[in-house]
This record gives C-alpha cells, structure tokens and sequence, in this order.
C-alpha cells in the first residue's frame, strides 16, 4: 500500500512538471492594428480579391463612440488600403458579407436595426433591409428587448438569399438577393424561437449564422447560451425546428466552416477559436490570451468576434472586440479589466491548421 501511494505521489509529481498535451493552440499573431481612436472591431469578412474588411462596433475602452461606424480595408499581408465611415450609418455596426450571387458588400446596422449595401471604396449606403419590432419588453428578462432588433451575423443560400440573425428578437431574418419588400424594404421572418434568444451574458442570442451539410442545415451561434443552434432546411426552403447541437462553448460568436464542413467558433468569452467537427466533437482549440502591452495593444486574443479564412484557407482572420462589458452597461467578466486596458485594437491571425492530439489520444 505505501510503495502504491508512493508510486501515484511520484507520476502525480512528474505529470505537473510536464507542460499539457491536450491541444496544441497554435500562435496567433497581429495581422494588422486599427488606427488611434478607432473603436473596436467586431466584423470581419473577406472580399472575392482576397483583401480583408473589418467594421467598428462602437465602443472603446472609455464608452460609446459618437461617429458613423468604420470600415477598414486590408490586404492580405495586413497593408491597410483605406479606411471610410459607412454614410448614413450608426455608430454600431456588427456583420458584413458580400453577397456570392450579386456582388453587393452587405454591411449589418446593429444600431438602427437595418442592413446596409455599402460602396466599400467610398462608404455610400443604401438600405438593404429593415427589421420590423413588434415585441413588448419584459423588464423580468434583464438584457433582451423584443421591441428593438439585434442585427448580428449574416449568411448566404447559393441562390444569393440573404439570411441575418437578430440576437435579441430570436428571429432568423430572410430577404431575396435585392433585400427587403416594400419601401421599407422590411425583411420575411424565416425562423423565430426560443433557441435563438438568451438572458446570458453576453446578452445576445443569435449571433453568428453559417449553413452546413451542403445547404441542407444553417448553424447558429448563441453567445449567451453557450450553444450552437442547428436548424434544417426543407426541401422547399423553409425552416425546419430549431435544436441545440452544441453546448458549453464559452461565448459562441462568430463562425467559420473550413472545406472539410468543420465549424470554426471564436468563443469571446474564453478568448480561444473552437473547432467542431459535423458531429459535434471539439477537434482543436486554438489561441488564447496573453496580455496587453505597454502600449495597449492585446496579444493573442481577447474577446475574438468574428473569423474568416482567407481565400486559400491557409490562415484563419479574427477581430479582436476587446469589449469591456461594463461600458454597454454590463457586470464585468473575467477579461473586463484587461479589455479596459486596451488603447489601439487588433486583428489576428492564426494558422487554419487543425493539430493533431498526441498519439494515443485521438479516440
């Protein structure tokens, strides 16, 4: 019994002098620093040349900012091309995507409760879509307000229609590849249910959008609840009923799905990439953390909102929100502290490579 104790004392010893092997994370680096004064960025796609767009979400370490949301144009070796306000927008912009079919850059306004087409060389908007409210607030229910909208992530079908996630009404929003109908151009609810909505923190339900299985399922992030929504698409394009398909994913956010129809999941909470395989097995878990510098810059990730791989699908983009939560007017998480450190914000950008787990650990 005493040389047994021993024993398990002695491997308990050595095993926490040996560095942990369950995930290689991979470096993330800066692929390029926003201008001073610029708020934080929270959306990120990247155009049919390769070059990457990123919006402003409003917010800096101080409060909300007063000016018309930003956007930034990268190249892919992180020169910034330009930088133009979006014309006739708020200052809190979420997701932008350009539309496979038509061309169109479509740019999220998360203030005003609108998606934008935006000239992304000059900045003109007109308006794509209008998300109608028609909920009445519950003051039981801290952070949701069904009678304002929450334009966050947005997708596209092959055939170009555009489907938009509203993270406080619970609604995935549809539009043909022209937009919205009427003068308002108002969007067509595709889909309403409770898995979309949340009363987490952070107090938005659904958030990133991305289809899988060929068209056949749209997958949507729920940061609040930790989860990825599944919601099958039937054979005449309608929605099929919502179910969860992922849990305990901290922060659920944006997302990406590589060649291989895993999804890519930037948790904002835990300031890692998740990457899930079709059958919701986590696979990798990549970058993390490491501080800001004297100069208030963040290093690695701190509060990852949105990813993108490039074209080649060798790298893999994220913005850096770097939100601190008390400045939207919510109790402070664990990275509040550090975020309110954060003087210029950054983009990353990481390997699109899944390590493989050491031998004999793979099952």
């Amino acid at each position: 019994m005493r040389r047994s104790w021993l024993g398990a004392l002695a491997l308990a010893i050595v095993s926490s002098m040996t560095p942990a092997l369950a995930w290689d994370r991979g470096q993330v680096d800066i692929f390029a620093v926003l201008p001073a004064g610029t708020a934080g960025p929270e959306g990120l796609t990247v155009g049919p040349n390769g070059d990457v767009y990123v919006t402003t979400f409003g917010f800096t370490s101080a409060g909300a900012v007063t000016t018309e949301a930003q956007l930034f144009v990268f190249r892919p070796n992180g020169t910034l091309v330009r930088q133009v306000g979006i014309q006739n927008a708020s200052p809190h912009s979420l997701g932008l995507a350009f539309n496979p079919v038509t061309g169109a850059l479509i740019v999220l306004d998360f203030g005003a409760g609108k998606a934008l087409t935006v000239n992304p060389t000059t900045g003109q908007s007109s308006v794509f879509m209008t998300a109608s409210t028609t909920g009445v607030p519950d003051p039981t229910v801290p952070g949701t307000d069904p009678s304002k909208s929450g334009l966050n992530g947005l997708t596209f079908d092959s055939a170009g229609n555009t489907y938009i996630s509203d993270s406080f009404q619970g609604i995935i929003w549809k539009t043909g590849p022209q937009g919205g109908t009427g003068t308002e151009k108002l969007g067509t609810i595709w889909v309403e249910d409770p898995t979309l909505t949340t009363v987490g923190i952070p107090p938005f339900g659904a958030n990133g959008v991305e289809f899988i299985d060929g068209g056949k399922t749209l997958v949507v992030a729920n940061t609040g609840n930790d989860q990825l929504i599944e919601v099958p698409v039937n054979s005449n394009g309608t929605a099929g009923q919502p179910a969860v398909f992922v849990n305990s994913i901290n922060g659920a956010d944006g997302i990406a799905i590589d060649e291989a129809g895993n999804i890519w999941v930037a948790a904002n909470q835990a300031d890692e990439i998740v990457v899930v395989n079709p059958a919701g097995k986590a696979i990798a878990k990549l970058g993390d953390f490491r501080g800001v510098d004297r100069d208030g810059l963040p290093r690695g990730l701190l509060f990852p909102a949105s990813p993108a791989f490039s074209l080649d699908h060798r790298v893999l983009y994220v913005t850096n929100l770097a939100l601190d939560l008390t400045v939207i007017g919510i109790t402070e998480s664990v990275d509040s502290p550090w975020a309110h450190l954060v003087k210029r914000y950054t983009i990353g950008v990481l390997p699109a490579v899944i390590p493989p787990l050491p031998n004999g650990f793979n099952d």
